[in-house]
Order: structure tokens, then C-alpha cells, then sequence
């Protein structure tokens, strides 16, 4: 199975700059080891289940809450799907063997 999360979290109670609060949310999905890419908006993530994406939503979540975060605003879509992983790099291959090249958001990291 292939689940693709497409996650935006971020605290709305901690002023207008929020990296520092956002980046250990990416240190984490990094270190995961899950495939992701990080684009301005959101970040994609493959995992091979729902559960496992599910717990990447509930570990950054936890991790807001344990910088003080009273209040954090979370965007999560999913495309579920039977099959391999590597839809991430496979959805964008697939629109440049339909158009040619094209600027996706960033190179990305297994």
C-alpha cells in the first residue's frame, strides 16, 4: 500500500514567524524515514499505511504541544492507494512524460 499525506501544521498562537516552531516538525518527519518533500505550503509524506500516517499528524502535534503551542492549526490530505511506494517521484514522472519537464518543489529525501 502507498499512502500519500500532504501535511500543513503550524501554531497560530506564537506570533507571524513560525519556523522555529515548524522546523522541528520537519526534523522529525526527516528523520522518520519516510520519503518526503518539502515544498512553502506543506509537506508530502509516502508511508506504506494509514496508521503510520496517522502517527507523523499525532508526533507533530505533540511536538507544538511541547513548545507551548495553545493553539496549532493542521491541514492533512491523503490519496490511499493499493500498490508500491514511490508515488511521489511516480506522480510527478508521469505529468513530465505528458508535457516534458516541469519545476516541482524540491529534490526529494528518503
Amino acid at each position: 500500500m502507498s499512502v500519500i499525506l500532504d501535511l500543513t501544521i503550524f501554531p497560530m498562537d506564537q506570533g507571524v514567524s513560525v519556523s522555529r516552531f515548524v522546523a522541528p516538525v520537519i526534523g522529525m518527519i526527516r528523520d522518520s524515514g519516510h520519503t518526503y518533500q518539502l515544498s512553502p505550503m506543506g509537506t508530502q509524506i509516502e508511508t506504506d499505511t494509514l496508521p503510520e500516517a496517522l502517527d507523523i499528524i499525532n508526533r507533530a502535534q505533540c511536538l507544538l504541544d511541547e513548545f507551548g503551542c495553545k493553539r496549532i492549526y493542521v491541514v492533512s490530505k491523503f490519496d490511499i492507494r493499493e500498490g508500491p511506494l514511490g508515488r511521489l517521484t511516480g506522480k510527478i514522472d508521469s505529468i513530465r512524460a505528458h508535457i516534458g519537464d516541469v519545476d516541482s518543489a524540491a529534490p526529494l529525501v528518503s
